[in-house]
């Protein structure tokens, strides 16, 4: 069993990647760390739990440290919830001191030595830790998930740019309010509401997706345009996606490609990994957030209303995936899994 652990535990995603690792075959949490605030108090004492299982009585009794390499000892890889404007110097120090960070974080994701996985799709660009171990003449390393948008997208992008090309896309996003964290967005400005703007949202959603439908080395040279907006579902990003492909594309062709898309984590039977990472729906009324968002355990991306084009030429449908789960939390655990049967712990 090997020994992880959390940093921003006690915040919404940090919660999930607690709620995550219990029970897990392969990790245990043996060190919780957050925020001064926190520093000192039991977990359950300072996480105020938010989830719908009970906190794990195991962590619940650990006492909360410091987010630096001096208080997290003796662990064999480091999951990190930090806020973006806190990851990025704290994730180097771990990785300097020879921790393996998986990080949720915004921090380091375009650095072109920082793989930034989605598995089923760019799992090969875990060979960039080499390369940023030599730039950096650091042990450990820093590896990343997308942005909780991008990695509900990209999954059924990956069929599609394989087996047809892309040419352009748009994507037009409705995300849940989890997405901002917690408190996350005030009541009066949400409920009975739509906020058409998510700061930092779109940019990160079109310069994340060609880096992870790109090489190891070059994004994609697709052109991505996205409008990103925040509605008052709890949880699951439901996205509008409209693609202009390079060869034609049936609607049932491209269902059948999504349909038998697996990765690698799917062949390597990794414990996270959705059966099927991409669900397609036929149902006319479907994908919906309260009704799909848990498919595959909340791994998978549910695709619905799969049809023609007929501005753009290919394929428009819905996406529909978990933010903090597939999106946040499970795409780290999933990372944690793929890096430890790699050699990477």
């Amino acid at each position: 069993m090997l020994k992880a652990a959390v940093l921003g535990a006690t915040g919404n995603v940090g919660q999930i990647f607690v709620q995550l690792l219990e029970n897990h075959p392969w990790f245990e949490v043996t060190t919780v760390a957050a925020s001064e605030r926190s520093k000192g108090r039991t977990y359950g004492e300072a996480s105020r739990w938010r989830q719908t299982t009970p906190v794990p009585e195991a962590v619940a009794q650990m006492e909360v440290v410091d987010i630096s390499p001096k208080a997290v000892k003796n662990v064999d890889i480091v999951f990190s919830a930090l806020p973006s404007n806190v990851a990025g110097k704290v994730e180097e120090d771990f990785a300097a001191a020879g921790y393996v960070v998986v990080s949720n974080a915004s921090a380091h994701r375009m650095d072109p030595d920082v793989p930034m996985l989605n598995p089923e799709i760019n799992s090969s660009h875990v060979c960039l830790i080499e390369q940023q171990r030599k730039n950096r003449k650091w042990d450990g390393a820093i590896v990343t998930n997308p942005n909780c948008s991008t990695t509900v997208l990209t999954l059924p992008l990956k069929p599609i740019y394989d087996k047809f090309g892309i040419k352009s896309m748009i994507v037009s996003t409705m995300q849940a309010i989890s997405g901002a964290g917690y408190p996350g967005v005030a009541s009066l400005d949400i409920v009975d509401n739509v906020i058409p703007y998510i700061g930092g949202e779109e940019p990160k959603m079109e310069s994340e997706t060609q880096k992870i439908l790109g090489t190891a080395t070059e994004p994609a040279p697709f052109k991505v345009s996205s409008s990103c907006h925040r509605v008052p579902t709890i949880d699951g990003h439901l996205e509008a996606v409209f693609v202009e492909t390079e060869q034609e594309a049936d609607p049932k062709a491209v269902a059948k490609a999504m349909e038998n898309f697996v990765g690698e984590p799917q062949t390597l039977k990794l414990p996270s990994a959705p059966e099927k990472p991409v669900v397609v729906t036929w149902e006319p009324d479907r994908p919906q957030t309260r009704l799909d968002r848990m498919e595959g355990n909340g791994m998978s991306t549910v695709v619905g209303r799969l049809r023609k084009d007929p501005v753009l030429g290919g394929v428009k449908f819905i996406a529909l995936g978990h933010n903090t789960i597939r999106g946040a939390a499970g795409c780290g655990v999933l990372n944690g899994e793929y890096l430890k049967v790699k050699n990477y712990l």
